[in-house]
C-alpha cells in the first residue's frame, strides 16, 4: 500500500499499530469503562469522533501554530471539540454520557489523541490526518468493544445487556472489576501478539542481489528458493 494513503492509515491504525493492543495507549479509559459493550463503544466512537476533527484542524493549522505553544494549542482544539460531543451525549444518549461519566472530559488529555497530533497531523495533510484519525478511531472502538465483551460475557453472562450464558452460570465478578480489565487485556494482547508470530516472514535476501533475482545469481551461499530449488534436481 502506499504510503499515507487512506488504505495504509486505516490498516495502520486497526491491525499494525494498534492504539491498545499493539501501542498500549490510552490505559485508563480502556481499563475503567469496559465493563459492559455497549460502554466500549461509546467510548471508542466518541474518542474517534474527536480524534478525526482534532487531527483535521490540526493539520489545517499546522503551519499557522507556533511551535513554542503547539501543544497548549493542541489542548484548546482537542478540549473544544470534547465540549461539543459531550453536550450531544448528555442531550441525545443520557444513559450512556452517564455511564462514560467522568472518562468523557479525560478524552482532552488522551494520549491517543495528542499522540496522533504530534506525530502525524501537524506534520501530514488534512486527507491523510483524517484517514489516520479513522483508523486510530477504530482500532481504538474494535479493541476496547472486544476487550468491553469478555469482560461482560464472564462477568455478568450477557453481552450488550442481553442473556447469553445459561441460567445455571455463576458470573465470575472479578472480571467486571478493575483485576479483570487487566486479565483480560493481557489475554487479548498476548493473543494478537501469538497470531503475529505465526505469520510467515519475509525471506531476506543480500542487499546485493542481482536485479534480476535469484535465476541470475550464482552466489552458492544465499538462501534464495531458485538456487537451493536447482539445486536439488
Amino acid at each position: 500500500m502506499r504510503e499515507n494513503s487512506p488504505a495504509e492509515r486505516l490498516y495502520n491504525g486497526i491491525i499494525k499499530e494498534n492504539p491498545t493492543f499493539v501501542l498500549v495507549l490510552g490505559m485508563c479509559p480502556t481499563l475503567a469503562v469496559t465493563t459492559a459493550a455497549i460502554n466500549g463503544i461509546g467510548m471508542g466512537l466518541t474518542t474517534t469522533a474527536v480524534l478525526m476533527m482534532s487531527n483535521l484542524f490540526i493539520s489545517l493549522l499546522r503551519n499557522i501554530i507556533p511551535d513554542k505553544v503547539r501543544m497548549p494549542a493542541y489542548i484548546v482544539i482537542v478540549a473544544s471539540f470534547v465540549t461539543v460531543v459531550e453536550l450531544l451525549l448528555e442531550g441525545f444518549i443520557p444513559s450512556l454520557y452517564d455511564s462514560l461519566g467522568i472518562y468523557i472530559p479525560l478524552i482532552v488529555v488522551n494520549c491517543i489523541i495528542l499522540g496522533r497530533a504530534e506525530s502525524f497531523a501537524s506534520k501530514n495533510t488534512p486527507v491523510a490526518s483524517i484517514f489516520d484519525g479513522i483508523g486510530m478511531g477504530l482500532g481504538f472502538t474494535v479493541s476496547i468493544t472486544i476487550l468491553a465483551a469478555f469482560r461482560e460475557l464472564i462477568g455478568a453472562g450477557t453481552i450488550f445487556g442481553k442473556q447469553i450464558m445459561p441460567g445455571a452460570y455463576e458470573p465470575a465478578t472479578i472480571f467486571i472489576l478493575a483485576p479483570g480489565a487487566f486479565f483480560v487485556l493481557a489475554f487479548l494482547a498476548a493473543l494478537r501478539a501469538r497470531s503475529q508470530d505465526r505469520k510467515p516472514k519475509e525471506e531476506q535476501h543480500p542487499v546485493h542481489c542481482m536485479e534480476g533475482g535469484c535465476a541470475t545469481c550464482g552466489n552458492k551461499s544465499c538462501s534464495g528458493k531458485f538456487y537451493d530449488n536447482t539445486e536439488k534436481k
